[in-house]
């Protein structure tokens, strides 16, 4: 489905995404090619990034849809730009009741299937205990490990830097209550397991993702901004798993780059002490055109080439 042209105004610059709005009740995204990485935007740019975004963004959108979700997709309005409904963004928690609605969900809810990335990390610091995880007790848990059951966690959305939450605090700063908040792990799990049903057949393996959620005006939950993607969710090569090896086959690719560099080490210390965060360095060239070629090849690999 293609959308017509109108006069846009833009609503919000983000890091990755230019949001215009159309009229009222109506959003467009434009998926730059643009890249960020620990909050913080990397002065590169990577080729066909916004382009094969948007296309996996409608692929799941569909997808989704098909599954009985509701979602705010619309359509594409251009190779790289997506019609989505608008709804209200309250930034004082005070503000949201559980009678409020049509409102973006003040929440990330990052959904983890494989041992990985920050849990880990958690996992090892003993922050996160084995048990906790799903694991017996005692467990002796390995970077890459398929989890007992999914491990869901929330984040806040529209805070500064992410922060993870507890459930009560979750619970309180966005207006849900505990069934409502069960609903949007349920649609969650519907949804990853449709991901992995899909993109299995491709070699891969879903490892994790964020999704993001509102009411609309009848306060009936849907699915927002994209989810599913190379930005939002982690995928490995299937077969090299198999062999016991993690092979980044995402945003995450990039993320590496900057921890092996340090970087990642320095700009969490100075986030640690309160201290002027440091400038986040370009990516080489060729690290651009390797990210160049891994987003065009996601887009096959997610999609079927749709």
């Amino acid at each position: 489905m293609n959308i017509g042209e109108s006069n846009m105004e833009t609503q919000h610059s983000g890091s990755v995404k230019e949001i215009h709005v159309i009229d009222d009740s109506t959003l467009e995204f434009e998926f730059t090619d643009r890249i960020s990485v620990f909050d913080k935007l990397i002065p590169s740019t990577i080729p066909g990034k916004g382009e094969s975004l948007c296309k996996e963004g409608k692929f799941w959108f569909e997808k989704t849809a098909s599954l009985g979700v509701k979602t705010h997709f619309i359509g594409l309005s251009a190779p790289n730009r997506m019609r989505v409904r608008r709804v209200n963004i309250i930034r004082d928690y005070d503000a949201i009741s559980s009678s409020t609605t049509n409102y973006l969900i003040p929440l990330e809810f990052i959904a983890r299937h494989y041992v990985a990335g920050s849990l880990f990390d958690r996992i090892q610091k003993g922050k996160v205990a084995a048990e906790d995880a799903g694991f017996e007790p005692g467990h002796k848990v390995r970077y890459g490990e398929k989890l007992p059951r999914p491990y869901v966690e929330t984040s806040t959305k529209l805070e500064k830097i992410d922060r993870l939450l507890d459930i009560d605090e979750a619970l309180s700063i966005s207006g849900l209550s505990q069934e409502e908040y069960d609903n949007i792990v349920t649609i969650i799990l519907k949804i990853d397991a449709a991901i992995e049903e899909e993109v299995s057949k491709r070699g891969l393996i879903h490892v994790d993702g964020k999704k993001e959620f509102a009411f609309d005006e009848n306060r009936e939950i849907m699915i927002i901004d994209v989810f599913g993607t190379a930005d939002e969710d982690r995928y490995w090569d299937k077969d090299a798993w198999e062999n016991g090896e993690c092979v980044e086959l995402s945003k995450e690719f990039v993320r590496k780059h900057y921890e092996q560099t340090g970087y990642k080490q320095e700009l969490y210390k100075a986030r640690d002490e309160k201290r002027d965060e440091p400038p986040i360095p370009p990516l080489p060239e060729d690290l651009v055109q390797d990210a160049s070629k891994l987003y065009a090849d996601m887009l096959y690999k997610l999609t079927g080439g749709v």
